[in-house]
């Protein structure tokens, strides 16, 4: 954030009439009509479309090879989690993984697409203890405030099966970890209602989030979700818990997702997707009709899992529409606001607008309107982080 009072002048705010805007201590203060006038220290926006700084919902940067030299992929043409977990853990050694400089890349990278805040996991397990969560640190404050950071203790071996990671999990909430992960309890740990009685007393007494990954298909994917619903309505924890990936949702028997979503509402547990190929579609609207949260992430970049992914939020987005089957105009704008102010929970924002009051995290692209946005994923023109300008024309300035 900055103090620096100033004007975003001559701007179109979500593709709209041209507006300056007004930024005081990293927060917007006012809208207006362009005025064609200047003072010094201001802005010259050019005309182009703005919108809020995206928010990547789920991330791993502590594992990424990103700024190294490039890691052929070698695991298996049939990958299954399973495989994927032994194949990292073999080998992100080799590869000095995680380690700051790579983290401190990754989130560059993020301000480089215009993503100004993020949620991330952070490996948490009987290897490498909590260095993760501490190289990651580090390189959030190597940044110095350039983009917000809220971190997820993940345990990505396990937590039951793994004796002295649960130990760890707590550690790391009283470490500073914003919230602590979980993993398929029937299929990693085999031990549904154990994994997550233990994850649930974690959240409760340290008063941080959930965030669970679960990959889980069928009947037992269902009642994972059934029983993460009923512990955050027992725990208390409505608004603090989510549920990461939930591949089997878009699978189930339409009256059944009907009574997850509701389950979801009442329980007040967000959604986070990556909009992979080949997954089922979300039922999206019924979520969105029911106020669940739904927040797009990037997943893992270029590690041992896949060596795809840029950083680029913009083009999750793209993927959102594409699996969900967008063509008219306002479902390609409902993507990009969930990749944009729909994201405001998951870091802990109760706004991500351009409007008076919020955190001044602006971009400025070169496009006709907000679908042109998306179908094009146009280049950020500029990125502002909390009123500071932290990218322009592709070059991270911290």
């Amino acid at each position: 954030m900055t103090d620096k009072k100033f004007t975003l002048r001559n701007v179109r705010p979500w593709g709209a009439e041209a507006a300056d805007v007004t930024i005081s201590g990293g927060v917007i203060t006012g809208l207006a009509p362009a005025s064609g006038a200047f003072e010094s220290g201001d802005l010259d926006g050019g005309g182009l479309l703005a919108i809020p700084g995206f928010i990547n919902t789920h991330a791993h940067v502590d594992k990424s090879w990103w700024g190294k030299p490039w890691v052929p992929y070698t695991y298996s043409d049939h990958p299954t989690v399973e495989g994927w977990i032994a194949n990292e853990r073999a080998q992100r050694g080799n590869y000095d993984i995680p380690n700051a400089n790579s983290a401190a890349a990754v989130l560059r990278e993020f301000l480089r697409h215009g993503t100004t805040a993020t949620r991330t996991h952070i490996d948490v397990d009987l290897g490498i203890g909590l260095k993760g969560l501490e190289t990651v640190q580090a390189a959030v404050a190597e940044l110095d405030g350039a983009i917000e950071v809220q971190t997820v203790a993940f345990p990505q071996d396990g937590v039951l099966r793994r004796p002295g990671v649960m130990q760890l999990l707590d550690e790391a909430a009283q470490a500073g970890a914003d919230s602590i992960g979980g993993l398929d309890p029937g299929t990693i740990d085999g031990d549904v209602e154990g994994q997550l009685d233990g994850l649930f007393q974690i959240a409760v007494e340290r008063g941080v989030g959930l965030d669970l990954h679960l990959h889980d298909f069928g009947s037992l994917g269902a009642y994972e979700y059934r029983q993460v619903i009923r512990r955050t309505i027992d725990a208390g924890l409505q608004g603090r818990v989510n549920i990461s990936h939930g591949f089997a949702m878009g699978t189930l028997q339409p009256a059944v997702q009907e009574e997850i979503v509701e389950g979801l509402a009442e329980a007040g547990i967000s959604w986070t997707t990556v909009a992979m190929g080949g997954t089922a579609p979300l039922p999206w609207q019924r979520m969105r009709e029911r106020g669940v949260p739904l927040g797009l992430g990037t997943d893992g970049i270029r590690d041992l899992w896949s060596p795809f992914g840029d950083g680029d939020l913009l083009r999750v987005a793209f993927a959102f529409a594409r699996l969900h089957g967008f063509r008219h105009d306002d479902k390609l704008a409902t993507a990009v606001e969930y990749a944009t102010k729909h994201g405001a929970p998951f870091v802990g924002r109760e706004q991500h607008d351009l409007v008076a009051g919020a955190r001044a995290d602006i971009v400025l692209l070169d496009a006709e309107n907000v679908p042109d946005v998306l179908v094009r994923c146009p280049q950020r023109r500029l990125a502002l982080s909390g009123g500071r300008v932290v990218a322009r024309d592709g070059d991270v300035l911290v």
